[in-house]
């Protein structure tokens, strides 16, 4: 992937998904990635338990009426999963947005049995098209430690304008671990890989970021001694 950071360096392209990998965008290489063991092997296995944590929320609360919106099409099964709990809890609709629109159509074949509740649209997660204070729900999952630095900051502004008082951000994301072995080993998976995504361990630090704002209670439950996190936002 880094490779392929290389590669559009060089690209005259400076679109705003000039930063996307072609992994996300080309059809071909999406359904050869997006397999689920594959996945949760890239997550060393912990993805059941992130996912798990935002479907046990959902389902605990009162949700009828709410509007969702995922930003980015994550691949795995977290879309279904999430969605199927957010309208058996009475989500009214959920919107799936994704500046890709190949991520779009892949998003789609999987929430076929829900296609009533559910709209795609075409957006940019650094400068959204939807209005402010618009959805009660937000996902963002895996979806920070792909930007570049500065982007980081705007995806979460945007994410905090569009979501009404006491609407929840659920962000699934890398966190630093705790195990000084583990963290050399990850250290370097993303000096190779997911360059922009060592900043999330100190001064891009989601968590930091949306209390530097204030108008956030946040939790954060971290996994696999603290290789991953899983943020639950409340917006005040």
């Amino acid at each position: 992937m880094r490779g392929a950071l290389l590669l559009r360096g060089l690209s005259p392209r400076q679109d705003a998904a000039s930063h996307v990998y072609p992994i996300y965008s080309n059809m071909r290489l999406i359904k050869l990635v997006d397999y689920q063991p594959v996945i949760s092997a890239i997550l060393l296995f912990q993805y059941h338990r992130l996912v798990s944590r935002m479907v046990t929320d959902l389902q605990r609360m009162n949700l009828a009426g709410k509007k969702m919106l995922i930003t980015s099409c994550a691949f795995g099964n977290v879309i279904p999963r999430v969605v199927e709990a957010a309208l058996q809890s009475g989500t009214s609709e959920v919107l799936i947005s994704d500046i890709v629109h190949n991520e779009l159509l892949n998003a789609e074949g999987k929430l076929q049995p829900f296609a009533s509740k559910v709209r795609y649209i075409s957006d940019d997660a650094t400068a959204m098209q939807q209005p402010d204070a618009s959805v009660d729900m937000n996902v963002l999952f895996f979806l920070l430690h792909e930007l570049p630095h500065p982007l980081k900051a705007r995806a979460l502004n945007e994410a905090s304008r569009v979501l009404k008082q006491g609407g929840k951000l659920y962000i699934g994301e890398f966190h630093r671990p705790r195990l000084a072995v583990l963290r050399a080993l990850i250290w370097l998976y993303f000096k190779v890989f997911e360059p922009y995504g060592l900043a999330l361990w100190d001064k891009e630090d989601p968590v930091h970021y949306l209390q530097s704002i204030g108008e956030w209670t946040v939790v954060r439950n971290t996994y696999f001694f603290s290789n991953f996190q899983m943020i639950t936002a409340t917006k005040k």
